[in-house]
């Protein structure tokens, strides 16, 4: 798709950083918007901001009620990509239970919740839209992120079982795999994050994704070459370099 006039889609995850930046980049290109997440002061202020038409729907994708109340807002859509997210990075060894059980609850079963509202309802019209975001991370285990990659290596498989489930259909799939985005998330990190690239690049990025009919897209490079490649290598081998 490159005409995105006319086009309706719900950004859940669009308050801050890559969904904030995508907003206003699908604005411009003059399609139809619903933003969502729990901070509502931030939408509204987001919405007003925009070139196009924006509606404001919170939403609290670790609650299911939330989930479905905010689905039944929301109504008829040509597409939804999930964006929300929460991290905090810790390993194995400094195990925090809180934060790592939200981080599931959020950033994966949210995705699920968020799914199971809307896949019936694409497949059952067969037409539709599909993007989650995964994360570099989510290709093979880093040390230091064992509740964040493994969060997002959740959302990834449950893409690539529904590409494989809907390719044959009316109703489209896509990942994207972001390495380090510069955001209020990334500012936890106090290591080098290689190639850490602006919102608004990312956000153009997915954009071209989106309007692709190619399922995924891992960015930026090289640095995606070095993760997914990483799932090649022998374990002795790849524990020896990344671990």
């Amino acid at each position: 798709m490159s005409d995105w006039q006319g086009k309706r889609y719900w950004l859940i995850g669009a308050s801050d950083g890559l969904g904030a930046a995508l907003a206003r980049k699908m604005s411009r290109a003059r399609a139809s918007l619903v933003l969502s997440a729990r901070s509502e002061d931030k939408l509204h202020d987001l919405a007003g901001k925009l070139e196009g038409p924006a509606d404001v729907v919170p939403i609290d994708v670790s609650d299911a009620e939330s989930v479905r109340a905010a689905t039944e807002a929301v109504g008829e859509i040509d597409g939804v990509v999930f964006l929300a997210g929460v991290y905090w990075p810790f390993g194995a060894d400094e195990w925090d239970a809180e934060k790592a059980n939200m981080m599931a609850d959020v950033n994966f079963t949210g995705a699920m919740r968020c799914m199971g509202e809307i896949v019936p309802r694409f497949v059952a019209r067969d037409r539709g839209h599909i993007v989650l975001t995964g994360s570099l991370t989510g290709y093979r285990g880093l040390p230091g992120s064992v509740a964040y990659t493994a969060s997002k290596a959740g959302v990834m498989a449950m893409a690539e079982c529904m590409y494989c489930d809907l390719r044959q259909t009316g109703v489209q799939v896509q990942l994207v795999s972001p390495g380090f985005i510069r955001t209020r998330l990334t500012e936890k990190n106090d290591f080098k994050m290689p190639q850490i690239m602006a919102p608004e690049k990312a956000a153009g990025i997915v954009l071209q994704h989106m309007g692709s009919r190619r399922f995924q897209r891992a960015f930026p490079r090289p640095f995606s070459w070095a993760l997914r490649g990483g799932q090649f290598l022998p374990e002795s081998l790849y524990y020896r370099i990344f671990g």
